[in-house]
C-alpha cells in the first residue's frame, strides 16, 4: 500500500491534477479581481463616496482569509473535492445575487460572505492539496498552481472591464457567475482521489518536524503567521498603491496601471523561478532569498521615482517577491504532517492576506500624514526586516541542530 501511494507522487496522475487545480485558481481568482474593475461603476450608481464603495473588497479580502481556513479544514477532513465543489456554487450564486443588489451594503455583504469565501476555496486549500502529490518537484509544482493568482489578475480585469462597458456591470456579474459553474464543477471532478496516505513529511531540511528546529507546533506556526503578515505588508506597498503613486508623480493612472501589470505578469516568473529553486534549497532558504531581494526593490523605490526607473523596480519587485508566499506551503510541508498541510497552509494564507488589507490602508495613512510616499516605503522596508529575522532565527535553529546531530 505504501509504494503504491509513494509511485503516485510526481506521476502523470499529479500533473493532470495541477492542471486542473491551476485553472480553477485562475477561474476562482476572478473574485478578487471583479469587484476592483467594478468599483468605479458601482460607486456611481448607488451614489455613494469612494472609501465607502472599497467596502466591498475589504470585505471580500477578510472573508476571504476566514474562508480558507475554514475550506481547509475541510478538505483535511473530506478531501479537497468537496470544498471547491462548495466554492464553485458559492461563487455562482454570490456573482447572481450580487448582479441583482438594490443597495451597496447588500452588494458588499453578497461579495464578501459568497464570492469572497467562494473564491478561497480555489487558493490555500488548493495549493496545501497540490504539495501533497509532489516529493521531487514539490517546489516547482507549487510555484506552478501558485501562478494561477497572478494568471487571474493579468486575465480578469480586462474581460470584466469589457463587459461593463458593453452589457452594463449586473449582466456581467450574471455571467460570471454562470461561467464559474460551467468551468469550475468539471474541473472539481478531476480532483475527487484524495492524497497519497503515506505521502513524506519532509524532503529537504532534514528536520522533519517543529522539534527538528527546536521549536513545538504551536511555535512554529506561529512565527510562519507573523513572517506572513509581515512580508505582505511589505508587498502591499507597491501593489496597492503605485497606480496612486504614479499619479502623484505625474505620470498619470494608465503608467501606474501599467507598471502594477508588469508586477503581477514578472510575480508569473518569480513562482516558477523560486519554485524551482526551491526544490534545491528547501522552503527555508527560498523565503530568506526572497524576503532579502523583496526589501533591496523596496529600498530602490525610496532613491529613484522616475518614470523608466519605475517601470524597471516595479519588473524587479514583481520578480523578486512572487516566491515568499509559496515558500510557505513548502516550508509546512516539511515540518508537519501532511495531514494537517490544509489547515496550516490556509491559515498562514491567511496571515498573508490580512497583511496585504493592513499594508494597503497604513501605506494611505501614513500618505495622509507625511505628505509623501517615501515614508509609507520605509514603513514597508522594516515589516520586511521583521520578515526577514523570523527566517534567519529558523535557518539559525535548523543550523545549530544539524551541528549538534554531526
Amino acid at each position: 500500500m505504501e509504494e503504491t501511494d509513494r509511485s503516485v507522487t510526481d506521476s502523470a496522475v499529479a500533473w493532470w491534477r495541477l492542471a486542473a487545480a491551476l485553472m480553477l485558481s485562475a477561474v476562482g481568482g476572478v473574485g478578487m479581481w471583479s469587484v476592483v474593475v467594478a468599483l468605479p461603476t458601482v460607486q456611481a450608481e448607488f451614489g455613494v463616496a469612494r472609501g465607502d464603495a472599497s467596502l466591498p473588497y475589504t470585505l471580500t479580502m477578510i472573508l476571504f482569509g476566514f474562508g480558507s481556513i475554514l475550506m481547509g479544514r475541510w478538505s483535511d477532513r473530506r478531501g479537497i473535492m468537496h470544498p471547491v465543489i462548495g466554492g464553485a456554487l458559492a461563487l455562482a450564486l454570490g456573482y447572481m445575487v450580487a448582479g441583482n443588489a438594490s443597495s451597496l451594503w447588500q452588494f458588499a455583504i453578497v461579495q464578501g460572505v459568497l464570492i469572497g469565501v467562494g473564491s478561497s476555496a480555489t487558493f490555500a486549500p488548493l495549493l496545501a492539496d497540490t504539495s501533497q502529490w509532489f516529493e521531487r518537484r514539490r517546489g516547482i509544482a507549487v510555484g506552478i498552481f501558485a501562478s494561477g493568482n497572478y494568471l487571474a489578475g493579468t486575465l480578469w480585469p480586462p474581460v470584466v472591464q469589457h463587459f461593463i462597458e458593453s452589457v452594463g456591470w449586473r449582466n456581467t456579474y450574471f455571467g460570471i457567475g454562470i461561467f464559474c459553474l460551467a468551468a469550475m464543477l468539471p474541473l472539481a471532478l478531476a480532483l475527487r482521489r484524495h492524497p497519497p496516505a503515506h505521502a513524506p513529511a519532509a524532503v529537504t531540511g532534514g528536520a522533519g518536524s517543529p522539534e527538528g528546529l527546536g521549536l513545538t507546533s504551536r511555535s512554529l506556526q506561529g512565527l510562519l503567521l507573523v513572517a506572513g503578515f509581515a512580508c505582505c505588508v511589505a508587498m502591499s506597498m507597491p501593489q496597492v498603491h503605485i497606480v496612486a503613486y504614479c499619479s502623484d508623480l505625474g505620470y498619470g493612472p494608465a503608467r501606474g496601471a501599467q507598471m502594477l501589470s508588469v508586477m503581477l505578469a514578472c510575480g508569473i516568473v518569480s513562482r516558477l523561478t523560486f519554485g524551482w529553486i526551491s526544490d534545491r534549497i528547501g522552503g527555508l532558504r527560498t523565503l530568506i532569498l526572497g524576503s532579502a531581494l523583496q526589501g533591496l526593490a523596496l529600498l530602490l523605490f525610496i532613491p529613484f521615482n522616475g518614470l523608466v526607473s519605475l517601470y524597471v523596480i516595479s519588473a524587479m519587485f514583481g520578480l523578486f517577491q512572487g516566491g515568499i508566499v509559496p515558500s510557505y506551503a513548502i516550508i509546512i510541508r516539511e515540518y508537519f504532517s501532511p495531514k494537517e498541510a490544509g489547515t496550516r497552509v490556509s491559515a498562514t494564507i491567511t496571515a498573508t492576506i490580512f497583511g496585504m488589507a493592513f499594508g494597503g490602508w497604513m501605506s494611505g495613512v501614513i500618505f495622509d500624514l507625511s505628505g509623501s510616499y517615501r515614508v509609507a516605503f520605509v514603513h514597508g522596508v522594516l515589516w520586511n526586516a521583521v520578515n526577514l529575522a523570523i527566517a534567519g532565527f529558523l535557518l539559525m535553529r535548523l543550523g545549530r541542530r544539524n551541528l549538534v546531530r554531526a
